[in-house]
């Protein structure tokens, strides 16, 4: 089964649950199987896998906002506590700070700098124009780099020395 570690890591990272992470790459598979006779031999095997998963999860989060919006979500009741901070960031900190971009920003993020597609691979995986994937990557980088100088900050990186004589505050 070609490429199923890094099918799991991005569906994981998709649906944020290792059970249906499991259950999107499943699903994968059999609808690879099923189109194969869609496979242009000598073409990039790894593109067309996440073409069928991006295509996957799209259909699931579609479905799931169907169902949200017939029933409403549970209640959630409490405050969680602060946890302690850490010395330094984390690769939950930076996966936080990478799911507050939007999704479209996102997927491109990760199949470039996680998955290392190609702009062009990218493209035609999710089907769009090559200047838009640029600038959804280009986009993309720069919200996560935001993002992740807000969590910087909160740990007292990267703040000038005014700021740090005023308690940290901008």
């Amino acid at each position: 089964m070609p490429h199923l570690a890094a099918l799991y890591r991005t569906a994981k990272f998709l649906v944020r649950n290792p059970v249906e992470a499991e259950d999107l790459v499943q699903d994968v598979y059999v609808e690879a199987l099923k189109s194969f006779h869609r496979f242009q031999p000598g073409t990039n095997c790894k593109a067309w896998l996440f073409s069928i998963l991006f295509h996957r999860f799209h259909h699931l989060r579609r479905r799931l906002l169907k169902s949200s919006l017939e029933e409403p979500l549970p209640e959630q009741d409490g405050v969680a506590a602060e946890p302690p901070v850490p010395q330094e960031i984390k690769d939950e900190e930076i996966l936080a700070a990478l799911d507050k971009v939007p999704l479209a920003f996102r997927e491109v993020v990760v199949m470039a700098d996680v998955e290392e597609f190609s702009y062009k691979e990218i493209a035609a995986t999710l089907k769009l124009p090559l200047g838009t994937v640029m600038s959804r990557l280009s986009r993309g980088r720069k919200l996560l780099r935001e993002k992740l100088a807000e969590v910087a900050k909160s740990y007292g990186i990267g703040i000038s020395a005014k700021d740090a004589a005023e308690g940290g505050s901008a």
